[in-house]
């Protein structure tokens, strides 16, 4: 009888405990994303605890933090996929996941379980950072490569007739889906909404963080307060532009042998001179040159 009331009694706290959960996810309000893009997968496997994170501690964060966590999201691509408040929410998320994995594991192999789960909660507490920052540099990358493409477009447009935000259109239009392509388009939708497009290239700058975004954007603001002719302008800026990507290609190539020597002394150049010593004195204890050797291997070894 004792066993069955002790049952009962589990059941029923495992039941209110079940239920205090499932009241504590649907008590936080659904988000309006039919404007927002899809987050990347890791964030959907963990969607309902970051929202939970935000709805009850995403206050916290002070204005001036949520500037900065938002400007890096601006320089990946992804402030319409994630908010500041989520994006933290989701590294607090990964360190207590990270942790409690590690911890976990610690305590099925023997180890040292505590120590183990404190450095994956702050590996796990800095895994969005670089993430994040991963994604910045092959954004960046991606439009540097593709930046001197969308001028000459730009260029021949303009040579035709048509006007800056003509070209823009036919850049948008005529090219395949970019990084680069999709920071036209928003320049492109912020004119149409009413703001000037100096101030909308001006934010195109500030979202990319590109020195050459930015280059190319103060020349046309310039060109386009003076009233000077933006064909030749652009065709120089994507000469120059592929000029200093082909003059970074050769500073990279000549820097790999640099960066080579490393891993030759410490990795590559020890075993080969392993494997050649080795053979050297296995030909040189058959050739009968080294004669102590069969007594120093029975003596290490005298079964």
């Amino acid at each position: 009888m004792s066993i069955l009331i002790i049952s009962l009694l589990f059941g029923g706290f495992v039941t209110l405990l079940m239920w205090q959960v499932i009241a504590v996810f649907t008590a936080v309000p659904n988000e309006d994303r039919h404007f927002l893009d899809r987050p990347a997968l890791g964030f959907r496997m963990v969607w309902p605890l970051i929202q939970l994170l935000v709805h009850h501690f995403g206050s916290l964060m002070s204005e001036t933090q949520v500037q900065q966590v938002l400007q890096r999201l601006k320089r990946g691509g992804v402030e319409y996929s994630l908010s500041p408040q989520q994006f933290m929410a989701a590294k607090v998320v990964s360190a207590v996941g990270f942790g409690a994995l590690m911890t976990l594991t610690g305590l099925h192999i023997g180890g040292v379980s505590v120590a183990l789960g404190m450095l994956a909660a702050l590996g796990g507490f800095y895994y969005p950072e670089l993430w994040l920052k991963e994604l910045t540099r092959t954004r960046a990358t991606a439009i540097l490569r593709t930046l001197p493409f969308y001028l000459d477009v730009i260029t021949l447009a303009v040579e035709a007739g048509t006007n800056l935000t003509g070209g823009l259109t036919q850049a948008v239009q005529k090219t395949s889906d970019t990084p680069l392509r999709r920071e036209l388009s928003r320049v492109l939708r912020d004119i149409r909404s009413g703001k000037t497009r100096a101030d909308a290239l001006r934010d195109m700058t500030d979202r990319t963080g590109s020195a050459a975004v930015g280059n190319v954007v103060t020349g046309l603001i310039q060109a386009e307060k003076t009233g000077s002719s933006l064909g030749p302008l652009l065709r120089a800026q994507a000469n120059q532009l592929r000029t200093q990507r082909f003059q970074l290609a050769e500073k990279r190539a000549m820097e790999a042998p640099v960066k080579l020597l490393g891993p030759l002394v410490m990795f590559i150049f020890p075993t080969t001179g392993l494997v050649i010593g080795f053979i050297l004195l296995s030909k040189a204890i058959q050739e009968g040159l080294i004669k102590w050797a069969p007594l120093l291997w029975a003596y290490h070894w005298p079964g």
